[in-house]
């Protein structure tokens, strides 16, 4: 085997959470592309639609399951109708979370609440429902999406940042847990221009600051996270486990500021 056929996914069956748009639909599609029948999850079914037609255009099988990553019991049923419709489930992509920007002293107990459960538990939920069926096909993948947050420093990442680096930590654990079948890793994205970044990218000022406190001098790009993503989905990653790759441009500290009040 040579190394470009071991990025190669044909025959397996990954299942991608949050793959609506951004960085979950790029990775789908990624993941299409070397061959794998996807199920894409998220809560928006007219975007899950689109993202499957163009998969299906590649030449694979692909699912749309709408599903809101809070919701524990649909989560489940998800996983179970692609096992059931795909036949089994090899890789799982989880890029689910978020949280908005805050002043540590305006964030309340509901919002670091908030953070964890979207950034960690419904992470861990759907691994942990997707292992038996992974265990069924012989081992597989999990990658899941973190932030460069969860391992830089910056104002006004309180709750999301904390609740990111639990995850990376996660990882790690979770990892040790389902040694030597299931091999579990994430990536880490820096500033990436999604929809959800968009009212940053618009503002030259704000842009102009995180381009210029990035080592290569830009924003990063869906396509940039879902190649990483691929990489640890594959066997050309066969040999990682419990590892937290970053995909921010260099970034280790960020030198520019978000408008959060100063205190006192």
């Amino acid at each position: 085997m040579g190394v470009l056929d071991m990025f190669r996914l044909d025959g397996r069956v990954a299942l991608v959470s949050g793959a609506g748009r951004g960085i979950g639909a790029a990775s789908a599609l990624a993941l299409a592309e070397a061959g794998a029948d996807i199920a894409v999850l998220a809560r928006t079914a007219d975007q899950l639609d689109e993202v499957a037609a163009r998969a299906r255009a590649l030449g694979v099988q692909a699912i749309a399951l709408p599903a809101d990553a809070d919701d524990a019991d649909a989560v489940a049923a998800a996983v179970e109708q692609v096992a059931d419709e795909l036949g089994r489930i090899d890789v799982v992509i989880s890029v689910v979370g978020g949280a908005m920007p805050n002043s540590f002293m305006n964030t309340t107990d509901d919002d670091l609440r908030n953070a964890f459960e979207h950034n960690v538990v419904n992470a861990l939920r759907l691994v942990r429902h997707a292992v038996p069926h992974l265990i069924a096909a012989g081992g597989g993948s999990v990658v899941m999406v973190s932030s460069a947050m969860g391992h830089n420093v910056g104002r006004g990442y309180a709750a999301y940042g904390a609740s990111k680096a639990a995850l990376e930590h996660a990882v790690r654990l979770v990892a040790a847990d389902l040694n030597p079948t299931i091999r579990v890793n994430a990536v880490a994205p820096g500033a990436i221009l999604t929809e959800a970044l968009q009212i940053v990218a618009d503002n030259p000022e704000i842009r102009s600051a995180i381009e210029a406190a990035t080592p290569l001098r830009r924003l990063g790009l869906p396509d940039d996270i879902a190649a990483a993503v691929l990489y640890l989905a594959s066997d050309a990653s066969s040999y990682v486990t419990g590892q937290i790759i970053a995909v921010d441009g260099g970034v280790r500290t960020p030198n520019f500021e978000l408008p959060i009040p100063d205190v006192g």
